[in-house]
């Protein structure tokens, strides 16, 4: 059987199921990566005591991540179209690997390389997963699998906080917590070794030149979907990778004056809103056929729901409503990771799904200290408080919008409009 067989067809009932068992591997690679992308943001008086921080240079230490993200990105959708995932998935697992032991030696330096390499390595989880669910999966199914293996991402970056809170403040200190998790990605990184298929789909032979293997950003990049579609995703993750993941504890406990517990406990249910939505608006657009209403009406959600948690009073709503609302729309922001894939031709699968995720994560790299930076100038060295969240807030605000008109100018690849 040829490479391009072993890897493309979706009729050989042996092959199709060994990549759905990588990518349940990959699975977890893409949970743990999350979680230490969260973790940060319940440890920070550790990390400001640790290293000699303020809580605005920890956050800039935390950000490093999303640079890495973003510029391995393009390098992870390039490698697994030219190779395949056999070895470019456990490589990625391996630096996620390093980078978390890194972080859990106790020095700035240590911890910067470790975020940086946490970031280069996790840029190969999703598009990696993606790449394997595209080759397991029948492509009817395809936006519930994407929508499933967010879903798995999102209970990871809900455990980083929910679980890794009270991990860190019970027996288990910070710099442990680092430490093993780095052995359990070094594990995963076997398993993944071992369960890929070697197939792939590589175009470009073995006398062409390394740089061959980015060709197929020609394709998506020449391609103005694809930037509307990395664009608007882009945006609409902004509320979560910088909203909650980065800010949302210290904006509960600073600005509504919540206890740290119940602060952790309220900023999780915008993941775990993301472990629902993602996996039921996935389904919604593929059983409606169509992906540009559940779209724009999970970011309408989004709007809403950012609103109502930045200017209504805290105990306007129940509880723990508003983050899982805010979650649950969030999920439509895959969407668009449907969407560049049918917009783009089937052998640039990878790359396609490397270029969302760097325009995506180069938003929050980019967005993350500029956030840090207007809350700082709005507090003017006092104290933050509730409004200075909410004037800095319009910046998420104005994001959703724009995603949305964006969005409008989507195509409209379901099903149903293929059949029309």
């Amino acid at each position: 059987m040829s490479d391009r067989n072993l890897a493309g067809s979706s009729n050989r009932g042996q092959t199709h199921v060994a990549f759905i068992v990588a990518w349940a591997l990959c699975l977890l690679f893409y949970f743990e990566q999350y979680a230490l992308r969260s973790a940060p943001g319940v440890m920070v008086p550790e990390l400001v005591s640790a290293f000699g921080l303020s809580a605005l240079g920890v956050s800039a230490l935390v950000g490093l991540y999303y640079y890495t993200y973003s510029l391995f990105s393009i390098l992870a959708g390039a490698s697994l179209d030219r190779f395949g995932g056999k070895y470019a998935i456990p490589f990625g697992v391996a630096l996620l690997a390093v980078g978390a032991a890194l972080f859990g030696t106790g020095s700035v330096a240590s911890a910067q390389w470790g975020r940086l390499l946490q970031g280069a390595g996790s840029a190969f989880a999703f598009t990696g997963a993606v790449y394997l669910a595209t080759h397991g999966f029948p492509g009817r199914y395809l936006a519930t699998a994407v929508g499933f293996t967010q879903c798995f991402g999102m209970l990871g970056g809900s455990a980083g906080q929910f679980v890794v809170a009270p991990l860190i403040h019970g027996g288990v200190t910070w710099q442990a917590f680092w430490l093993y998790a780095g052995a359990v990605a070094a594990l995963i990184a076997v398993l993944l070794l071992l369960a890929t298929p070697g197939g792939h789909d590589a175009r470009a032979s073995n006398q062409d030149s390394i740089w061959s293997m980015f060709r197929p950003y020609k394709v998506v990049l020449r391609n103005p979907q694809s930037y509307l579609c990395g664009f608007a995703a882009g945006l609409l993750f902004l509320p979560t990778t910088i909203g909650d993941m980065i800010w949302g504890v210290a904006f509960l406990r600073d600005g509504w004056h919540l206890s740290y517990i119940e602060a952790v406990h309220r900023a999780t249910m915008v993941p775990l809103g993301w472990v629902v939505g993602c996996p039921v608006l996935g389904y919604l657009a593929d059983r409606i056929g169509r992906r540009k209403p559940v779209l724009i009406g999970g970011a309408l959600l989004m709007l809403v729901s950012t609103a109502a948690i930045l200017y209504l009073p805290p105990d306007s709503a129940p509880p723990y409503l508003l983050g899982f609302l805010l979650g649950f729309g969030s999920g439509a922001a895959m969407i668009p990771y449907t969407i560049i894939k049918e917009v783009n031709p089937d052998h640039v699968k990878g790359s396609a799904t490397g270029a969302i995720n760097f325009l995506v994560f180069t938003f929050s790299a980019l967005m993350a200290p500029v956030y840090g930076w207007l809350l700082t100038h709005i507090s003017q060295g006092r104290a933050i408080n509730v409004g200075d969240f909410a004037h800095a807030g319009l910046m998420g605000i104005g994001g959703i919008v724009l995603a949305i008109v964006l969005a409008a100018f989507l195509k409209e690849t379901g099903r149903a409009a293929r059949v029309a």
